[in-house]
Parts: structure tokens; sequence; C-alpha cells
């Protein structure tokens, strides 16, 4: 009796995956949260009527997501266009010198710790079949993870602020006046506190921690435009 062994499906789901997405969303909602929040309970403690408090939160969301976009789209585009600099400079090599980039490529695989002819064979299939991608992913380190992406980056940041900053503007829209300032903080901090375990757990990290760093530097912020906003409200400025 012939025994046909199965194919097993293996896969493994690794965090540094999504850590792209992952950190211009986070970083966006967590400082459209913030800043939104900080800046409308600054003005709360100084006696801001809601009308002001509404005109605020909107200029302050528009502006923060514009301001996010723009900043994610440069530092991005700087780095794609350092990526595509150094595969230009790569590619010129390979067409020079294809001699030394095995050699090259052989001498990593060696540090890695395959044995010379072993590394020599790989390096020399690996480059017959597409020797610029052997070279990106080996010696520079580009792989379709790390890929710049200047335009995903700038709208995952925008569309985050947004959405973090939409709820301090909701509370001032629905909450009594009486009542705004505890609920701003209160909402703020819990947010906050649930974007920090949730980016921790998508990363694999301890969700403790992520809560507890975020709710941290949140509360500082929180405290001190309330403090200024509470002195420039008696003196009346």
């Amino acid at each position: 009796m012939e025994h046909k062994a199965g194919h097993v499906q293996h896969h493994e789901h690794h965090h540094h995956q999504q850590i792209g997405w992952l950190r211009a969303s986070v970083l966006g909602a967590n400082d459209g949260l913030l800043s939104t929040a900080a800046l409308l309970a600054g003005m709360v403690a100084g006696h801001g009527g809601r009308e002001t408090l509404i005109l605020a939160g909107i200029a302050a969301m528009v502006a923060g997501a514009f301001s996010m976009a723009a900043g994610e789209y440069v530092s991005v585009s700087s780095q794609a266009d350092t990526q595509a600099a150094d595969l230009a400079i790569e590619e010129r090599e390979l067409n020079k010198n294809p001699d030394l980039e095995l050699l090259e490529l052989t001498r990593i695989y060696v540090q890695r710790g395959v044995s010379e002819p072993i590394a020599r064979q790989v390096a020399a299939q690996l480059m017959e079949h597409d020797a610029l991608a052997a070279h990106a992913r080996d010696e520079l380190g580009l792989t379709e993870i790390a890929q710049a992406r200047p335009i995903q980056a700038a709208l995952a940041s925008a569309s985050s602020f947004a959405m973090g900053a939409i709820f301090p503007i909701l509370a001032v829209l629905f909450v009594p006046q009486a009542e705004l300032f505890a609920s701003l903080v209160l909402l703020t901090l819990g947010f906050l506190t649930a974007l920090g375990a949730l980016a921790a757990w998508a990363g694999g990290a301890p969700m403790t921690r992520g809560a507890v760093r975020v709710l941290f530097w949140g509360g500082c912020s929180l405290a001190a435009t309330s403090i200024i906003g509470h002195f420039l409200g008696i003196t009346g400025l």
C-alpha cells in the first residue's frame, strides 16, 4: 500500500508585517485625539463658549489632518527617494562588476552561517533569477514590507488623525457645559488607554505597558493645557 504524504500548510503571522501602517495610524489617532482634546480642555478651563469650542475643535481637526498628511508624505517620500537611489547604484554595479557582486553576495551568506560552496551556489542561482532583487533584499535590506509608500502613509495619518479628533468635538456638541471638562478628560484618557493597548497587542507587546505609557503622557498634556487655560481665563487674556 502506498502512502502519500499530505501537504501540511504552515503559516506564521509576524507582527512586523503590519508595523508600517500601524505606526502611522496609531500615531495619527493618538495625535488627533490628544491634541484636539487638550486644546478644548484648555479652552474649557479658560471658560470658552460652546460655539468657540466647536470652531476651535474643527479647525484643529482639519489643520492637524493636513499637517499629519504632509509631514508623513514628505518623510516617507524622502525614504522612498533614498531607496530608489540605492537601487540605482546597485543596478549600475551589477552591470559593471557582476563577478564582484556575486562575491559580495556570497560573503553575506557565509557571514550568516552558510558554507562557502553552498553560499556561492545560492548566490549564483539568486542572481540568475533576479540579481537586483537578491542584492536589494540581502545587501540593502529592502523588502516589500520595508518598501516606502508615501501616499498610503499620508492617507493613513490624515484619516486616523481626523477619527481621533472627532471624539472631543462630539463631546463639546452633546455634553452639558457644566460637565464638559470632566467628560473631555475621562473620554480622552479612556480612548488613549484603548489605543495604547490596541497598538501594543497588534505589535505583539504587553498591552498594559502600551496603555500605561500612552496614558501617562496624555495625562501630562491634558494637565498642562488645562492649567494654562485656567490661568489665562482668570487674567482675561
